[in-house]
């Protein structure tokens, strides 16, 4: 199968003895258009993993008429279990800016373009099944593991409100957060509640990564992240494990990405012993 994007692949040992592994399809950014053509047929391409669970971190459009590519896109992985939350690309369409903005220091202040069909969008993941965790909890039974999600809404919008999910998972085997941007405070207020796993995106792996021994070097997060943790799964000891996706996409306006290709995860959780 041609790819245009890489899949990257890693093992959590996060699940009680005795389990079989949960294949978990987490991407991110999609940041669709109609246009896409090469990326929407990627997206359709995943379902041949074959997942249990599928995990997006949001940034699903860049368009105004982008929810009924996005829906068809992914309409294979709509009949697997699935949890998702947003992006600030969710809620407002890309604008043009300086395409190396994201390299300067996070003034904090927003280029926010038209608003978005979001409930659109929102309606048409959860009639299909879906759960929205942006700001909610749920459980889900994946193959005999019990699992808890919490989310939270767009940190890099600030509309994180983390205090609506928070407190200590009960009754469950696997406790997992979902954030679009991995903010410290977030990942700070999951691993005080002793989440085991987070999902996020939003950083594009760095967009822009440097040659360096091993490999590249992420130039930024677009977020308080660490540089070392821009893309695939890292550990602080004592905290949950963390993996970020580089997403799929690039807003229309900087379609560039240096030494960070699209990609997509696949997280196989296994059993701890």
């Amino acid at each position: 199968m041609s790819m245009s994007y890489r899949l990257r692949e890693a093992t959590l040992p996060v699940l009680p003895a005795g389990h079989q592994p949960i294949r978990v399809l987490h991407f991110s950014d999609l940041h669709l258009t109609p246009k896409r053509a090469v990326e929407i047929a990627d997206i359709k391409s995943f379902a041949a993993l074959k997942p249990d669970l599928v995990i997006s971190t949001g940034d699903f459009l860049a368009d105004r008429a982008a929810v009924p590519v996005a829906l068809d896109a992914l309409a294979q992985l709509l009949e697997i279990p699935g949890v998702f939350v947003f992006g600030s690309n969710d809620y407002y369409s890309p604008k043009l800016k300086n395409p190396f903005s994201y390299l300067l220091p996070d003034h904090g202040k927003r280029v926010l373009g038209d608003l978005l069909p979001i409930e659109e969008l929102r309606s048409g993941l959860t009639d299909r099944g879906w759960k929205d965790l942006n700001h909610q909890r749920t459980t889900l039974k994946i193959k005999g593991v019990t699992m808890e999600f919490r989310g939270t809404d767009d940190a890099h919008l600030e509309l994180d409100e983390y205090s609506k999910v928070a407190g200590a998972a009960l009754n469950c085997d696997l406790a997992i957060g979902v954030t679009h941007a991995p903010y410290a405070r977030i990942l700070e207020a999951m691993s005080r509640d002793e989440l085991d796993v987070i999902f996020a995106g939003h950083t594009h792996g760095g967009q822009v990564r440097l040659p360096w021994p091993g490999g590249s070097k992420a130039l930024t997060t677009n977020c308080d992240l660490p540089t070392w943790r821009a893309r695939g799964v890292s550990r602080i000891k004592g905290e949950p494990w963390l993996n970020v996706s580089a997403g799929m996409g690039t807003s229309p306006f900087a379609r560039i990405r240096v030494a960070s290709p699209p990609e997509v995860s696949l997280i196989t959780l296994e059993s701890s012993v």
